[in-house]
């Protein structure tokens, strides 16, 4: 009977936990968070604090990353990674619910349009878009789709 009870208690706590944690998601056993208005999925372990890298090795890195059980990651593009960008906070300018975020620029796969050795980043610090050169370094936060 103990099993029974504890087992329902813990099922309903699951599901209302789900229900009352909004847009956001964290998935702390696969470190990732899951955006419940894009359906995207967006790494969240310690490699997005640690990796500092050019923007052809972020690419690299999220086509050939795995986590969570999961191999489809791809470096986010400019919209995908500024879906995530909240104005109402600084340092970091993102939800609480990644605890993974440096107030640093992060890449995007997006190509700068007038001039294509850039490439548009989001700065974390302030939530503002930006653009990098693609032969410097800033950090990595890959993403796939959860559809």
């Amino acid at each position: 009977m103990k099993k029974r009870v504890f087992g329902f208690i813990v099922i309903v706590g699951i599901a209302t936990s789900l229900m009352a944690g909004g847009r956001f998601i964290r998935d702390d056993v696969k470190e990732v968070v899951i955006d419940n208005e894009t359906h995207l999925m967006w790494q969240d372990n310690g490699d997005v604090r640690a990796l500092t890298t050019t923007w052809q090795d972020a690419i690299d890195f999220c086509e050939n990353f795995t986590l969570g059980g999961y191999t489809d990651w791809h470096l986010p593009n400019i919209n995908e990674l500024e879906s995530i960008v909240d104005k109402s906070r600084v340092s970091p300018s993102i939800d609480p619910t990644f605890q993974q975020t440096k107030n640093l620029f992060f890449w995007s796969s997006t190509t700068y349009a007038y001039y294509t050795p850039n490439v548009r980043v989001v700065d974390f610090m302030s939530g503002n878009l930006n653009r990098s050169n693609k032969i410097w370094t800033s950090k990595i936060r890959c993403v796939r789709d959860n559809n």
